[in-house]
């Protein structure tokens, strides 16, 4: 049976969020870095977000102040500790509700003057192009006006958001009033469903630059900007933790067991997971099917489940904490994640990096990580014959061949995937951006 042993979560912050000195207020070089900034996500914490917390944590660790900032609550449970510890960090916009707005709106017009009547007519003007209209974005002008005093009070230096979406645009607008400079990070596929209507352009221009999770990312930001702003996109990586990196299993699963995590939505294709699944099971393959995830396609994949006579081969958990999902990775054969529309799903690193095989897609940045025959499979999105054909090659291929994957996508994490590297990168960006703004 296979053995996955994962190192104890260690924290390192205090009770009121600072990096304590014990893992470098001053950076791993001993010198101070100096430089505080406040993360702005839509919702924060969330349980699909874990990247962003692993990311604030290892700037911290870098000697970077982190201030976390949420617009709005995350109504969804928070199923891992340390999410809910996060909670507690974060400070949030829209608390108090309208008369929070409408008092911040009105301080605002006082403290800066002829900025405010220019950035309410900017907001004006991108809400007439865009989807969510005119007066969703004087929302996003008065959750600005919010934030404004807050980041003078804590001196805060720079300000990145997550998503090229409703916080880009509350961090663009900020800087309009006068707030410091703003970077936000991509992932996609969002941004580039619809770049005219969240004015991504506008967004990348008025940055101190941006963020792209991958090579392919990076490309079609590209296609929607400015040659003459190329040169602000920049690639970051997603990165994996060291508790998650320092895992070690004893061999490759031998059960009949495939793991998928991921929101139950449209576009990560569980649905035709569920059909290759029922041809296997048809075959006589011997398959044991677990579906990690809420969402809003629950109710519709346990019905499919019911109808294809699979309750005793496809199970569907809901949300677990990180730590129960390496445990149930630890005993699968592969991971497998047949998407259509993806950016590049940190749960493929995880599963990679513990020595598990993926089976996914050839879109967006997953080619990158997953290479066909060398760490995983990858297949057409869409194409139920080639899923289910990889998912029975997963299943009967011998341990020796499963644990050198597994070695090959354990060494392809490392080289991409390094979270205190990557943010390294992000913090150099960050001080580039504050030191050359007056």
């Amino acid at each position: 049976m296979t053995d996955l042993r994962v190192p104890p979560a260690t924290d390192s912050r205090r009770a009121d969020g600072v990096a304590s000195s014990s893992t470098g207020r001053h950076g791993e070089t001993g010198s101070p870095v100096g430089l505080r900034v406040a993360y702005l996500v839509n919702q924060y914490p969330k349980v699909s977000h874990s990247f962003v917390r692993r990311e604030i944590r290892a700037l911290e660790r870098l000697g970077c102040e982190v201030d976390r900032v949420s617009i709005r609550r995350c109504t969804d449970p928070l199923v891992d500790p340390a999410d809910r510890k996060e909670e507690g960090l974060t400070h949030v916009i829209l608390e108090r509700g309208a008369p929070q707005l409408l008092r911040a709106v009105v301080a605002a017009l006082f403290s800066t003057r002829g900025r405010w009547l220019r950035t309410i007519r900017f907001a004006w003007r991108l809400g007439r192009r865009s989807d969510r209209g005119r007066l969703r974005h004087l929302v996003y002008f008065a959750e600005a006006c919010v934030c404004l005093p807050w980041v003078s009070e804590l001196r805060i230096q720079h300000v990145h958001a997550h998503f090229g979406t409703n916080s880009a645009m509350v961090a663009m607008l900020l800087r309009e009033l006068g707030g410091p400079t703003y970077s936000f990070t991509t992932h996609g596929p969002e941004e580039f469903d619809k770049p005219q209507f969240i004015a991504l352009a506008e967004k990348i221009r008025r940055a101190a630059f941006v963020v792209a999770i991958s090579d392919f990312c990076r490309s079609q930001l590209y296609r929607w900007i400015d040659y003459a702003d190329w040169s602000k996109v920049v690639t970051v990586r997603c990165g994996i933790d060291e508790r998650i990196a320092n895992a070690t299993f004893d061999r490759a699963s031998t059960s009949g067991k495939l793991v998928c995590v991921g929101r139950l939505c449209e576009q990560k294709g569980q649905s035709l997971l569920i059909e290759a699944a029922a041809r296997l099971v048809a075959d006589g393959q011997k398959l044991d099917l677990v579906l990690v995830g809420d969402g809003p396609m629950r109710a519709a994949l346990e019905d499919l489940v019911a109808r294809a006579g699979l309750r005793g081969s496809v199970r569907i958990t809901g949300w677990m904490s990180e730590s129960e999902v390496l445990a149930e990775l630890a005993t699968a054969r592969a991971m497998v994640l047949p998407s259509f529309a993806e950016g590049l799903p940190v749960v493929l690193m995880e599963s990679m990096a513990v020595g598990r095989p993926v089976i996914s897609t050839r879109i967006a940045g997953i080619p990158e990580l997953v290479r066909h025959g060398v760490n995983g499979w990858l297949v057409t999105p869409g194409s139920v014959d080639e899923l289910m054909q990889a998912m029975r090659e997963a299943l009967t291929a011998p341990p020796e061949l499963l644990e050198r994957y597994g070695a090959a996508g354990r060494r392809a994490v490392a080289a991409l995937h390094d979270i205190d590297r990557e943010a390294g990168r992000l913090l150099g960006h960050m001080q580039r951006a504050v030191a050359s703004t007056p």
